[in-house]
């Protein structure tokens, strides 16, 4: 039994140290479809996705009353004629908060079946391509090779042999 313990602890203490070691990931960005009017008829969602701009990775949060409206994707030519017929998913669940992650790099494309898409209740997402990340500021002269080593791989090294040997410590 103390020897699975052991292993936990190392193996904690190892995801810890990458943890620090690796770069923040980018999250994306979640966007309340209609911001604070939500899902709903009598909106503009034209003018609202031309004020946003969605990447891959980006979530959408479509918000409605789940007994007037639904969230249908279909393809464009059935979003420009407000067909829900043969859709490309119901994103649906009968909550009335849906949400739909932008996991693809083409656009998207997005209706209510239940007659409110002639009143313009449809959404035509746009997937622009992630910028370049922004170019690191040169390293000056001063700083010394020791100082990049310490901060990225020496103090996650002694945490991690203090959290090891700590374990072992326990073990006894």
């Amino acid at each position: 039994m103390g020897r699975s313990k052991c292993t936990t602890a190392a193996a904690l203490a190892l995801c810890a140290t990458l943890a620090v070691m690796l770069p923040e990931l980018v999250a994306g960005k979640r966007y309340i479809v209609g911001g604070n009017m939500g899902w709903t008829t009598n909106y503009n969602y034209t003018l609202w996705a031309a004020n946003q701009t969605f990447y891959r990775g980006d979530w959408l949060f479509f918000v409605y009353d789940r007994n007037q409206n639904d969230i249908i994707e279909v393809n464009k030519t059935n979003y420009e004629t407000c067909n829900a017929e043969h859709p490309v998913h119901n994103y649906t669940t009968g909550a009335g908060r849906d949400v739909v992650e932008l996991n693809v790099t083409h656009d998207r494309y997005f209706i209510s079946s239940k007659g409110s898409c002639y009143g313009g209740m449809k959404l035509h997402v746009h997937l622009s391509r992630i910028p370049p990340p922004p170019r690191a500021a040169p390293i000056k002269s001063d700083s010394s090779t020791f100082t990049v080593l310490r901060s990225q791989l020496v103090i996650p090294a002694v945490v991690t042999i203090a959290a090891i040997w700590d374990s072992l410590l326990l073990r006894v």
